[in-house]
């Protein structure tokens, strides 16, 4: 009982040896490891930007494949059995049938045809990233008269799967560019404010309160119709979401600076002073780090809302227009009654762009709470 004890002891005194000369990084991590629900989270947007990335391939076919046979084909299920046996994941083919009445085309299960599913097979051809020509594609059925449409067709009998997998790439990356530029302005901005004070800070404020005032929806409609139409529309929104990140650093400037009033009295940026350091190694060394955890957390919710701003302007016809594919483009297929009562997994673009923000908010939360320093 007694070595138990001294082993027990042993072991806490290790574990607080390597908690106290533990680098901030590797405090945060184990902090962040505790928190389950952003860990899985965290290992979903990666999977999600994996995907992104890699869109060319993991879609198993082009956004733009028409196939006017298909149109309005519902999902299609994974098998695994078939009459009583075990098979390899299979789908079934499909029965194209029209209604006498209603003149609407019904597709129906053929059993007796079996898909079996492929991987990493030949299919239509695509530039990777626009830099090299390949045909390889994850997944796949060896059949020429029909798709593996697992998530079902448009309009115009394009695979909605793929669609989502390359709107992936364009709704995941939209305003990455808008919300660095506008972390980048809040903090020189407000950690200016805050640190200088007096007329400094009075000419700050005036313009962030003018700023402010400036209505964004108007704005958005003034740009989208001021803007040459024959521009790429991909060009376009970058522009505009640029534009719009000189209105959105104004509410993390506010923060910064509030806090840095606050922080400019500490013990530590005094001794800083005292001894010789720049103002330029006071604010970017000892008292921006200060609100890691605040930095965090907000760069975690300012993304989802660019995803949430490109995704809702899209849908009215205001951001990014076809050709591009985006998750609100997919969704502008899903604005009429009519087109969610034939074909309700239009949808599913919403359902992505939901999954991903609260993957965003829960990845929030457990990063500002491991990277506070008062947290336990």
């Amino acid at each position: 009982m007694t070595d138990q004890v001294a082993e027990i002891g042993v072991v806490q005194e290790t574990k607080a040896e390597e908690l106290y000369a533990a680098r901030p990084a590797q405090l945060i991590w184990w902090r962040f490891r505790k928190h389950k629900l952003a860990v899985v989270s965290l290992a979903f947007l990666i999977f999600a930007y994996t995907v992104a990335i890699f869109a060319e391939i993991v879609a198993p076919y082009r956004p733009d494949s028409i196939e006017r046979l298909q149109t309005f084909v519902p999902p299609r299920g994974i098998h695994f059995i078939h009459e009583g046996e075990i098979q390899r994941p299979f789908i079934y083919g499909l029965k194209r049938t029209r209604d006498l009445k209603t003149a609407r085309v019904t597709y129906v299960a053929d059993t007796s045809k079996i898909l079996p599913i492929q991987f990493f097979v030949r299919g239509e051809s695509y530039k990777f990233w626009g830099l090299w020509k390949s045909d390889l594609h994850l997944f796949g059925v060896d059949a020429k008269r029909d798709k593996i449409t697992l998530l079902g067709t448009d309009a115009l009998g394009r695979d909605l799967l793929s669609r989502l997998i390359y709107g992936a790439r364009v709704t995941l990356s939209a305003g990455i560019v808008g919300v660095v530029f506008a972390f980048v302005l809040g903090l020189f901005f407000g950690s200016i404010s805050g640190y200088y004070g007096g007329y400094i800070d009075v000419a700050i404020q005036r313009l962030m309160e003018f700023i402010r005032s400036v209505p964004t929806i108007p704005l958005w409609m003034g740009l989208a119709a001021a803007l040459p139409i024959a521009w790429d529309p991909l060009f376009v929104y970058v522009l505009i979401t640029i534009i719009l990140a000189l209105i959105g650093w104004t509410h993390l400037a506010r923060v910064v600076r509030g806090r840095f009033f606050a922080l400019k009295t500490e013990d530590y940026v005094l001794a800083a002073r005292l001894a010789g350091a720049s103002q330029f190694r006071i604010i970017t060394k000892h008292m921006l780090p200060a609100m890691t955890s605040y930095i965090i957390a907000a760069m975690t919710l300012a993304i989802p809302e660019m995803i949430l701003g490109e995704t809702a302007l899209s849908f009215l016809g205001l951001g990014l227009r076809p050709p591009v594919v985006s998750w609100g483009v997919l969704l502008q297929d899903a604005q009429s009654l009519r087109a969610i009562s034939l074909a309700p997994w239009l949808l599913l673009p919403g359902v992505a762009v939901v999954m991903v923000v609260l993957a965003f908010n829960f990845l929030g939360d457990g990063l500002r709470d491991a990277a506070d320093p008062y947290g336990h």
